[in-house]
């Protein structure tokens, strides 16, 4: 039995992505900061599979730590990290940004990241395997106005997915990265800071990618055989061309 680490378990495209994992009989370490969420989807998925939960803010270096370490023996081998903890943080031009918000998406996006894969890699070097998929963003290929932080946080990602390939090519580890365009989870929620109408406004008049669209997509770049590494895969819902150019018929 695999056993897969997912950040940002508790909504979006982590939960889906356990929900995804767990029909394939993949046993589950499901992190994030809200515990109750995390055991309501612990019992959930306990009727398919192992499940275990770590409580901890990936862009906290200490708690990262001391979570993995935590691990219990029979999770302990870790096969597959996805690193899906991310959030944007406001949509403003450079000049009016917030610096709070800024520190928030660096903290998360870029060193949350960080954090969680340089615990897990020592594992996978030890036994040679292993995938890491890191969850990017569209936003990381190209910018758009009012995007600048978030997107450089982004950029960030892919050039991490990129380097990372490049340094544990030795260690038979396979590395991959999705980039999603626009997907209806709680993201552009917390982007407008609760304002639940300005977040629904993003979606008018297209059908976006759903979280269990990116879902499948994570299981089938995982479930390839092993000696078949997928770099990277970029993913709009139909309606959307670029960063910058929406249908909304």
């Amino acid at each position: 039995m695999k056993t897969a680490l997912i950040t940002g378990a508790t909504s979006g495209i982590g939960k889906a992505t356990a929900q995804e994992f767990a029909k394939h009989k993949i046993r589950l370490i499901l992190c994030g900061r809200r515990e109750k969420r995390l055991q309501t989807l612990k019992e959930e998925l306990l009727k398919l599979t192992e499940v275990t939960t770590l409580q901890f803010d990936v862009s906290k270096k200490e708690e990262v730590i001391s979570a993995i370490e935590s691990l219990p023996k029979n999770f302990n081998k870790i096969d597959i990290l996805i690193n899906n903890a991310g959030n944007a943080h406001g949509l403003s031009t450079i000049q009016d940004g917030n610096m709070d918000d800024w520190d928030a998406m660096i903290d998360i996006n870029v060193k949350g990241l960080l954090y969680v894969t340089k615990a897990i890699i020592p594992k996978m070097i030890a036994k040679n395997e292993g995938f890491i998929v890191n969850i990017g963003s569209t936003a990381g290929k190209e910018v758009y106005k009012n995007g600048n932080v978030y997107c450089a946080s982004k950029f960030a990602v892919n050039a991490l997915n990129k380097s990372m390939r490049l340094d544990l090519n030795d260690y038979n580890i396979r590395v991959s990265a999705i980039h999603p365009g626009m997907v209806e989870t709680e993201f552009s929620e917390v982007r407008f800071k609760g304002d639940t109408e300005r977040a629904k406004s993003v979606y008018t008049g297209l059908t976006p990618l759903q979280a269990t669209d990116i879902a499948d997509i994570i299981y089938f770049v995982i479930s390839r055989p092993y000696y078949v590494n997928i770099e990277e895969l970029v993913v709009y819902p139909i309606a959307q061309a670029s960063a910058n150019l929406i249908n909304r018929s």
